[in-house]
């Protein structure tokens, strides 16, 4: 096994930076889906989201252009269930837009949301699920599972 390296600063400020976007984008289409229902909002969410990724791809085009004169290797193609993420984008969006608006919040939703990544992420490390490399779960892995899950219980239950 590799031995593990210390993240970089920065790149702990972008994951930082992009919890902090993932809260904004929750609460966005909670309020979206206040006023049209969560489907309403997924399809607002997905449809900005497309403009967006078609410009940024037209920009990166414009932006590779050359005259032909040097080989660019080729690429390998995503395998087919690497298109499945929209779909679990979607239910996600509807799913945390209707919990949004329920008894758990906006705090309580993140909070099982990042439980739930968690566990997945465990258990994709331990039984090598979508091609990634097998890691067998320590007892600091549960522990920090445990502690998420304990914050969000305080977080939900624990509100005065």
């Amino acid at each position: 096994m590799p031995a593990l390296t210390r993240p970089a600063p920065f790149h702990l400020l972008l994951a930082f930076a992009s919890g902090g976007l993932l809260t904004l984008m929750v609460d966005f289409n909670g309020l979206v889906a206040l006023h049209a229902g969560p489907f309403y909002s997924s399809w607002v969410a997905h449809g900005t989201g497309t403009v967006a990724a078609l410009i940024f791809l037209g920009v990166l085009r414009l932006a590779s252009r050359d005259d032909g004169k040097t080989d660019t290797p080729q690429k390998p193609r995503a395998p087919l269930w690497a298109y499945l993420g929209g779909v679990s984008g979607a239910v996600t969006v509807m799913l945390t837009s209707h919990t949004v608006n329920t008894a758990l919040a906006l705090s309580g939703t993140l909070a099982l949301g990042l439980a739930g990544q968690v566990l997945f992420s465990l258990a994709a490390d331990r039984w090598g699920l979508l091609g990634m490399q097998v890691r067998i779960p320590g007892l600091r892995d549960f522990s920090a599972l445990a502690l998420i899950f304990a914050g969000s219980m305080i977080i939900i239950f624990g509100q005065g």
